[in-house]
């Protein structure tokens, strides 16, 4: 069974940064897309970045040019370098990787972005 483990939220001012990273463990097969998704109470998950298996990247919007997502193959990971951090970026953050043509989602980390 494949698991994702997510890290690095927490609380950070306004203008501030946070690097989140997510690592899949188990029974790894072939990756391909993998992305993050955010979410705020009572309200849908919504994507905010994704990177596919070229490394070719896609972004929302309201992150463009202050969010980086990237990969690392050989560990199995997606990170997430949110710069520039603004209160509406407060929501909890969910990985997601397509993994044997599955797609599997971590548990979620908070961030929260506040004075």
């Amino acid at each position: 069974q494949v698991q994702l483990v997510e890290s690095g939220g927490g609380l950070v001012q306004p203008g501030g940064s946070l690097r989140l990273s997510c690592v899949a463990s188990g029974n790894v097969g072939s990756i391909t897309s993998m992305g993050w998704y955010r979410q705020t109470p009572g309200s849908q998950r919504d994507w905010a970045a994704l990177i596919g298996t070229t490394g070719s990247t896609k972004y929302k919007d309201s992150v463009k040019d202050r969010f980086t997502i990237s990969r690392d193959n050989a560990k199995n990971a997606v990170y997430l370098q949110m710069n520039s951090l603004k209160s509406e970026d407060t929501a909890t953050y969910f990985c997601f990787m397509v993994i044997d043509r599955t797609s599997v989602w971590g548990q979620g980390t908070q961030v929260t972005v506040s004075s």
